[in-house]
């Protein structure tokens, strides 16, 4: 079968939905280097909720894109990990943030100057 993501059926579109999100790339991109644990992916993505953290990892799981491993400890210890196909994903992911920071001046400066043509 063959996918087109240009075609409203088409399932790719989910995915691209999925990777459209931004809370979804940033934390691909901290799963990246290592198993990190939920708390300490929340500390380390600053403005994500707990909630919004927790829906993003299940949608990432359930995608095959993200690892969850719960450890029998007090209180019981929960890791995530980028999974094989995760990882296939994330030289795209981190030049996508990397091309949002190197470019967030240029991208500010037009739209100010669509802004003040716009009045």
């Amino acid at each position: 079968m063959e996918y087109d993501a240009y075609i409203q059926t088409c399932p790719t579109r989910m995915v691209l939905d999925r990777l459209a999100d931004k809370w979804a790339v940033l934390v691909l991109g901290r799963l990246d280097d290592k198993p990190v644990r939920f708390n300490q992916l929340k500390r380390e993505i600053d403005g994500i909720s707990q909630k919004v953290l927790s829906q993003v990892l299940k949608k990432l799981e359930r995608d095959g894109l993200v690892s969850r491993a719960v450890f029998a400890t007090v209180p019981v210890t929960v890791e995530y990990a980028i999974t094989p196909l995760g990882r296939t994903l994330s030289a795209t992911v981190d030049a996508l943030r990397r091309w949002a920071e190197d470019n967030i001046e240029t991208v500010l400066a037009a739209q100010q100057k669509y802004d003040r043509a716009a009045v």
